[in-house]
C-alpha cells in the first residue's frame, strides 16, 4: 500500500493539488480537511455534520475528499463502515441519524446512493494502490451493483428507489441515473483490475448511457434543478461537443455571476455543492478557466472558523440558508480543486477517459 509523505498536510508536495488561486491557500486546504475529519465518527461514519444524518452518497463524497489530502486511513475507515453495515440485498438505507447504523431515519434504499460506493472504492484504490483493500471491498461493490441493476428498467434508465416494504420505484431521475452511470463504469474498472469480466454490467451501462443521451422522456421532468442540467456531463454520459452544448444551453439559467450556481430556478438560492460539482463537470469538458471562476465565486460560503462551507445562500435576502456546514459541500469543493490541480486519481475517476464504457445497445442511431 502506498502512502503520502505527510498524510493530511496539504502544505507537503503530495497535496499541492489542493492549493488553488482565489480558492484555497495551503493553510485553508489543511483547515478544510481537518473540518471533515472532525465530523467523522470513530467508527468511520461521516454524517453531514455531527447531530445530523449520514447518507451513503455524501458519506462517500467526503471520504473521497479525504483521499485527495492523503488521509487514506480515515477514508478507508469510511469505506469499511459501508462494508460492515451493508444490508442483505446489497443496499444501504437512505439516512442514518448521526451515522449511527442502529438509528435509521429513512428506510428507503436509493439506487444512486447505493451505487456510489464503486466510485469511492476505485478512487481510493487509485490513490493508494492497495490491492488488499480492493479485495476486501469487492463483495460489497458487487452486491451494491446487483441491487441497482435489479431496478434498471427496459429502457435502460434506473428506478430511483426501493421502499422499505420492497416496492420498487419504476420512475427514474436523470441526476440519479447519471450518477449511477458513473458508478457502473467505476465498478467495471474494478472488475477489470481484478480480471473478473462482468458482461451484464457492460450491457447495463451502455443501455443507461443511451437512455440519458437520447431518451429524456424516460426520466421524470426535473429540469428546474441544476443537477439535471450538469449531471449527464459530470456522470460521463455526455462528452465532447454534446457536453459543451448542454453546459452552454443552461448557463444563464443556473449560474449567478460572482455567487455560484442556483439549486433550482427561479429561486434566488445558490448552493456550494452544486457549484463545486459544476466546476468538476466544466473541468471534465476542458473548461478549467470557467471551473476556476465558479469555485472562486463561492468563497463567500466558506466559514473561516471551521474551514467548512455553508450549504447555500439566498441572495435576495443576503442570508446564509440553511445554516449548515456540511462535509459533502466541503468534499465536493476539494474534489473539484484536486481535479484542477492535477491529482491523478481524481482526474482518472472524473475525467472518464480511463474508465470502461460498456457496450452501446443496437437502438436508435446517434444524432
Amino acid at each position: 500500500m502506498t502512502t503520502s509523505r505527510s498524510a493530511g498536510d496539504p502544505r507537503t508536495p503530495s497535496a499541492e493539488h489542493l492549493v488553488l488561486t482565489g480558492v484555497l491557500t495551503p493553510e485553508e486546504a489543511a483547515q478544510t480537511v481537518a473540518g471533515i475529519l472532525a465530523v467523522q465518527r470513530e467508527d468511520g461514519a461521516i454524517p453531514w455534520f455531527r447531530g445530523h444524518h449520514l447518507d451513503p452518497w455524501d458519506h462517500v463524497e467526503a471520504a473521497m475528499a479525504l483521499d485527495t489530502a492523503g488521509e487514506h486511513e480515515a477514508a478507508e475507515r469510511a469505506y469499511l463502515w459501508l462494508a460492515r453495515h451493508q444490508l442483505d440485498d446489497g443496499s444501504w438505507y437512505a439516512a442514518y441519524a448521526d451515522g449511527d447504523p442502529d438509528d435509521v431515519t429513512d428506510r428507503g434504499r436509493e439506487t444512486n446512493f447505493v451505487a456510489y460506493i464503486a466510485v469511492g472504492v476505485w478512487h481510493h484504490y487509485l490513490a493508494t494502490g492497495d490491492d488488499t483493500f480492493l479485495d476486501r471491498m469487492w463483495p460489497a461493490v458487487c452486491a451494491a451493483v446487483e441491487f441497482v441493476l435489479r431496478l434498471q428498467q427496459p429502457g435502460g434508465q434506473i428506478g430511483w428507489r426501493r421502499d422499505d416494504d420492497g416496492t420498487p420505484a419504476t420512475d427514474a431521475l436523470l441526476t440519479g441515473s447519471s450518477s449511477v452511470h458513473h458508478a457502473l463504469r467505476c465498478a467495471l474498472a474494478i472488475a477489470e483490475q481484478r480480471e473478473e469480466p462482468q458482461p451484464d454490467w457492460e450491457l447495463a451501462v451502455g443501455a443507461l448511457r443511451h437512455a440519458i443521451r437520447r431518451h429524456p422522456e424516460r426520466f421524470l421532468d426535473k429540469g428546474r434543478y441544476s443537477m439535471d442540467w450538469y449531471y449527464p456531463v459530470l456522470g460521463g454520459a455526455l462528452t465532447g461537443a454534446e457536453a459543451r452544448e448542454r453546459i452552454d444551453e443552461g448557463w444563464e439559467r443556473f449560474v449567478v455571476p460572482g455567487l455560484g450556481v442556483r439549486c433550482v430556478v427561479p429561486n434566488p438560492w445558490v448552493t456550494g455543492g452544486e457549484s463545486a460539482e459544476l466546476a468538476l463537470a466544466l473541468w471534465a469538458t476542458g473548461e478549467s478557466d470557467r471551473a476556476l471562476e465558479v469555485l472562486q465565486s463561492i468563497q463567500h460560503l466558506r466559514d473561516p472558523e471551521s474551514g467548512l462551507y455553508w450549504t447555500g445562500y439566498v441572495f435576495d435576502d443576503d442570508a446564509i440558508w440553511p445554516r449548515e456546514l456540511t462535509t459533502w459541500t466541503a468534499g465536493s469543493l476539494l474534489l473539484a480543486v484536486a481535479a484542477l490541480g492535477g491529482h491523478e486519481p481524481t482526474c482518472a475517476v472524473f475525467g472518464g477517459e480511463q474508465l470502461p464504457k460498456g457496450m452501446d445497445p443496437d437502438c436508435c442511431p446517434d444524432a
